[in-house]
């Protein structure tokens, strides 16, 4: 029996200190998420909370993460997958995997500056 769940609250992506004026800028203007106000408390000003549709993605701090050795990602649609593999290469960003195709989507994958990684696909 499931535990019921109806849809996405948010996803976290970590980076260290150092690497979050990087990634803040990654996130909002290359990605193009717009920043959204996080909530009073004694991490409201370290890292950001970006709104995607529903769906919010929070940047955290954190000393020493291992995001370069790690599998685990978030996966953005994009509406040209060209277009944004370009931008991307073209900001420096390494492409990882280029093009795998499957039934429901083509895609790569990239890190962001903090190491973390991300699939970016275009549904077919």
């Amino acid at each position: 029996m499931s535990i019921g769940i109806v849809d996405v609250s948010h996803v976290n992506v970590t980076v260290p200190p150092e690497m979050e004026a990087a990634a803040k800028q990654f996130y909002s203007e290359l990605m193009g998420l717009e920043q959204v106000p996080k909530p009073e408390g004694p991490r409201q000003f370290i890292g950001a909370w970006y709104q995607i549709g529903a769906t919010q993605l929070h940047l955290s701090i954190e000393k020493n993460p291992q995001n370069l050795v790690s599998n685990r990602h978030v996966c953005y649609y994009v509406e040209d997958l060209q277009v944004a593999m370009e931008r991307l290469r073209g900001a420096g960003f390494d492409i990882i995997n280029e093009y795998q195709d499957t039934q429901e989507s083509s895609r790569f994958f990239v890190r962001d500056p903090g190491g973390n990684m991300i699939e970016i696909a275009q549904s077919r």
